[in-house]
């Protein structure tokens, strides 16, 4: 007898009570009616007609007359059965493709929280070989859905490295999607190919600093495309440079901040030109220093 799928997700009952519902069914009767539908599929009642077989007594039918046999299967054996809550859950998540009703109508109508089936349906899309063990019984729902939760943040940590790939190397990622390079040496090829840009970019952005200071130097990416040095050498240096360029703004920075703190000696100076008293100052002075002060006070 054909067997609605919805049916067949509820499991069967276990050999021993099987038969004391044989046993029961040969010495009470059949107290309910195994239920097919219009074209003789049966819809509940697997139980009670495997038991009816093995007692040996003729099942009695009945042909159900409403529009909604899912609605009945799982009304009926949600209820009826010693099913844990976790099956429950993961039952009505495998019903979802016999199904019109969302999760949360499913929730509502069988009285069974919506989280719960939620964890069900990944446990169903992220780790299917689990959710066989939960429906049976098992395993329970929890474990399934911890395991489910690792096989999804796999999942969504591959699918970012494939959109990565897709949109920073496109090459690549039809390398990949031929199978001619493995996801991993692609992602490493993108990464060695991003660093090798970053680095002539910053060797490039060095060699203008250098030209907008005045720097007569040859530019260091000249130097690397006459093959004199390498990339990274370039890189080191562009590096070597910064930092000496940083330290001299500083120390000029310094320079100036005495200078400005001790504008007013020079003032004093300036309207003092050629007495005794500057001629003495200059006097204590090295010749840089009294170059240095000649051309403050002119231009002050």
């Amino acid at each position: 007898m054909k067997i609605h799928p919805t049916t067949a997700m509820f499991p069967m009952l276990d050999e021993d009570e099987l038969h004391d519902l044989a046993e029961s069914i040969k010495t009470l009767g059949q107290h309910h009616d195994i239920v097919l539908d219009a074209d003789g599929v049966l819809l509940d009642g697997r139980n009670r007609l495997a038991a009816c077989e093995l007692a040996g007594v003729k099942p009695r039918f009945t042909t159900y007359a409403g529009n909604d046999p899912k609605g009945l299967i799982l009304t009926h054996n949600l209820v009826r059965r010693s099913l844990s809550k976790g099956q429950r859950a993961m039952i009505i998540a495998m019903a979802r493709s016999f199904s019109e009703h969302s999760l949360r109508q499913h929730a509502k109508l069988h009285s069974i929280s919506l989280t719960r089936i939620s964890n069900a349906a990944t446990v169903l899309k992220y780790a299917p070989h689990l959710a066989e063990q939960v429906r049976t019984g098992t395993l329970k729902l929890d474990a399934a859905y911890n395991t489910a939760l690792e096989h999804k943040a796999r999942a969504d940590a591959l699918q970012a490295q494939h959109q990565h790939l897709r949109e920073h190397a496109p090459d690549l990622a039809e390398q990949v999607r031929a199978d001619l390079l493995t996801l991993d040496d692609a992602t490493a090829a993108l990464d060695q190919r991003q660093h090798e840009e970053r680095v002539r970019q910053h060797v490039t952005d060095s060699d203008a600093l250098r030209s907008a200071d005045g720097d007569p130097a040859p530019p260091l990416a000249q130097l690397v495309e006459q093959g004199d040095i390498t990339w990274d050498q370039a890189h080191q240096r562009a590096e070597q440079f910064r930092v000496h360029r940083q330290n001299a703004i500083h120390q000029a920075q310094q320079a100036l901040r005495v200078i400005a703190e001790n504008w007013a000696t020079v003032q004093d100076l300036v309207v003092r030109p050629d007495t005794p008293y500057m001629r003495e100052i200059l006097d204590g002075l090295t010749p840089e220093t009294r170059s240095l002060v000649r051309s403050l006070t002119t231009a002050a």
